[in-house]
């Protein structure tokens, strides 16, 4: 089972919830890394945080959230070896962690999702990534950036 640590500011924290509640009712290891309330808060370190999580622990996931989704996807792309995926679908989420091998994703609390959110979670954790040699190039390139 893997392992799946979270992270939002205040204008994620009530989506983070219902992701939390939706993982623990699947019987996921959950870790969440704050905020722990709706009180306004900066999203960087959180984004931070849930990305050195998910590099140390091989294997892991993470999921972030913020306002829209757009300011800690950011901040989790800044750590080494994460790929965070922004997304508002199932399409998106499945492509990204196909693709480009995502290992966070990212959603905003305050955004349209065109999918229902916790399909967008299930997707993300249930899709595997495509090593087919087009691909692995691509993850290459980016890992060179």
């Amino acid at each position: 089972m893997k392992k799946i640590f979270l992270g939002s500011d205040h204008g994620g924290y009530g989506l983070k919830q219902k992701i939390i509640e939706f993982l623990q009712s699947k019987n996921y290891e959950v870790e969440d890394v704050g905020c722990y309330s709706d009180e306004s808060c900066d999203y960087p370190p959180f984004g931070k945080a849930v990305g050195k999580k998910v590099v140390e622990n091989k294997g892991a996931l993470g999921i972030v959230t913020c306002g829209a989704g757009v300011g800690i996807s950011i901040a989790a792309n800044k750590v080494k070896g994460v790929r965070c995926v922004l997304a508002n679908s199932v399409e998106q989420t499945k492509l990204g962690r196909e693709h480009n091998d995502t290992n966070v994703l990212s959603m905003g609390g305050r955004t349209h999702f065109d999918d229902d959110p916790l399909d967008i979670v299930d997707t993300f954790i249930s899709t595997q990534t495509d090593t087919s040699n087009r691909h692995m190039r691509r993850r290459g390139m980016l890992d060179e950036l």
